[in-house]
């Protein structure tokens, strides 16, 4: 039954009936209206061939209608037959509990997202999208190009896709080429510095088949390193390591002549290898050498789950949720910790132990300021705070995670050189970018000076958004929704909440009450400053994005603002209306 058959249905009455919701109210029949007839007395197989025709978003939506067209909506033949209309190339799925449903939701989500900061428009666009791509799970920008790394672990090259526009933004080329770069990749990375320019090379971690030994039938799996030039997509190096180790996470640290690749094994371990990038390029071949880092040889029992990593420090999580930290420059160790009390220059290996009150999920590092959320949702942030880039509400640097109070559960966190974002949900499943730090070159769209708390930043995120990325000239957001891995936030226990949250040391803290209320008599005095009611105007919404307020209290007050602004007829180039992300 093609499509043809969908409109014929639609020319007859239809009740809808199922054994839950009983018959549709008013279902007598009426005069000249022919009898009414029940989805039910379909065969189901003709209903979910029928349901399969319409657009994902169409078909959530109809499953949520009754517990009949739930159960028609959530048949694997439907997303099968899904699944094939939106990549036809698709292989058999034999993976995970719902696997056509998954791959058919993964393949309609996904998406690469950027907005440049230069130029004079500022919109977000959309990438190409490889076709062959079994959603979207990693994504990397160089210099010049953009890799991304499906669900099926192949490794895509999006080659020559930024240029410069006449009007001196940065902008996708409308023919944009992409390749395969590599199969079977499990991780990848390049340099940790935040600006591409030194991202020469890309490593991946990759599982190849190598021939058997002498005297042996058949090949193994071995995993191994491979070294790739970001400019042209050629490999230049290559390690591969015994079958009996297997390895899942791959991150780089150091400088270019002494640059240290730590591998995550499939127990916890960490292994690490030096080797020198200015000599990669060179037609010759040398031996590495593989060795468990201190991490793991000291503090055997630990279980690393991930790790993260800049050019000077490497974090590490643990199955349990410890985090544990490499420092190798006494001045970043003064940024994040405060003093170089137990800083050693001869043993940079040594891993410190952060207190914490609950497990770690996921986290952000930066040059020299990181970010930790709990289990519970709570935000921590630590180190250098002299652009505001922590969120505390002051520039005051921070010795020990400090908990950002106006701000939970969030989807992905991003720390960069001097400021930090936080891609948040909404009750009504809408996402918003929060932003805080230095505003210069347009990192923080909407917010050129900065901010020293977590504003709403002037950007439409896409629904489906689930990690973002800064550099110099782009921000970038990864969208592909995996219905397997939705992370889900604890309630925090009865005896650990607090009434009301602790103030931010900007804001007061309780043995000085009255630090609030100096705070506010500088804000009416600079807003007394003012010359003119739309400069008031403007310094009270700069004002409200300093104050440590939740993002929902910020948004009635900026909204508010905007209105009593447009009422005395100042509304102008300047003004965020309503709605407007």
């Amino acid at each position: 039954m093609g499509e043809k058959a969908v409109p014929s249905l639609r020319r007859r009455r239809v009740k809808r009936s199922c054994p839950s919701c009983g018959p549709e109210p008013g279902g007598e029949e009426k005069k000249g209206r022919g009898n009414p007839i029940s989805f039910q007395l379909f065969p189901p197989e003709l209903v979910e061939h029928i349901v399969s025709f319409l657009p994902v978003r169409d078909v959530v939506a109809l499953g949520q209608t009754c517990h009949y067209f739930h159960e028609v909506c959530d048949a694997e033949g439907v997303w099968r037959r899904i699944c094939r209309r939106l990549s036809p190339r698709l292989r058999e799925q034999g993976s995970g509990v719902r696997p056509w449903k998954r791959a058919a939701i993964l393949n309609y989500t996904k998406g690469l997202y950027f907005q440049a900061f230069g130029g004079r428009r500022r919109c977000l666009s959309k990438s190409v999208a490889p076709l062959l791509a079994h959603g979207y799970r990693r994504f990397l920008p160089t210099k010049d190009h953009v890799f991304i790394l499906d669900y099926v672990g192949t490794l895509f090259f999006l080659k020559n896709a930024l240029v410069s526009s006449t009007l001196g933004q940065i902008q996708w080329k409308r023919a944009c080429r992409y390749v395969v770069l590599c199969r079977g990749a499990k991780d990848f990375a390049s340099d940790p510095r935040c600006d591409t320019v030194y991202r020469k090379y890309l490593y991946v971690l990759a599982t190849r088949e190598q021939p058997g030994v002498v005297g042996t039938t058949g090949s193994r799996a071995c995993d191994c390193v491979e070294v790739y030039l970001q400019s042209s997509g050629q490999r230049v190096f290559k390690m591969t390591f015994h079958h009996s180790m297997s390895f899942k996470q791959i991150v780089l640290v150091g400088q270019e002549t002494q640059r240290a690749l730590l591998l995550l094994t499939e127990e916890g371990k960490i292994y690490s290898l030096v080797v020198n990038e200015t000599q990669l390029d060179q037609p010759r071949s040398y031996t590495v050498q593989l060795a468990l880092r201190k991490v793991s040889r000291c503090l055997p029992h630990l279980r690393v789950a991930c790790m993260a990593s800049n050019q000077s420090s490497t974090l590490y999580i643990t199955d349990q949720g410890g985090v544990y930290f490499e420092v190798h420059t006494p001045g970043v160790y003064r940024d994040l910790f405060g003093t170089l009390q137990a800083f050693d220059p001869l043993d940079q290996q040594m891993p410190l132990a952060l207190s914490l009150p609950a497990k770690i999920l996921f986290c952000a590092l930066g040059y020299n300021h990181l970010g930790l959320v709990d289990e519970f949702g709570r935000i921590f942030m630590q180190g250098n705070n002299r652009y505001g880039q922590l969120g505390t509400g002051d520039k005051m640097d921070r010795g020990e995670p400090t908990q950002v109070h106006y701000l939970q559960c969030p989807i992905a966190l991003w720390c960069g050189l001097n400021h930090s974002l936080v891609l948040s949900q909404g009750s009504d499943f809408s996402k918003e970018l929060l932003g805080c730090g230095c505003g210069a070159g347009g990192r923080l769209p909407g917010w050129p000076k900065g901010s020293a708390s977590f504003v709403k930043l002037h950007i439409k995120v896409p629904l489906c958004a689930c990690s973002l990325c800064s550099t110099r000239e782009c921000l970038y957001m990864l969208s592909s929704h995996d219905i397997e891995h939705n992370p889900s936030y604890r309630d925090l226990p009865a005896s650990r909440v607090v009434g009301t949250p602790e103030p931010s040391l900007g804001a007061g803290a309780p043995q000085d009450p009255g630090g609030a209320a100096r705070a506010c008599e500088e804000y009416l005095s600079q807003i007394h400053s003012c010359p003119t009611l739309q400069d008031r105007m403007e310094k009270m919404k700069e004002i409200v994005g300093w104050m440590p307020l939740m993002a929902a209290q910020k948004d009635f007050f900026w909204e508010a603002l905007d209105m009593l602004q447009r009422a005395a007829g100042g509304g102008g180039p300047g003004t965020w209306p309503p709605g407007s992300t």
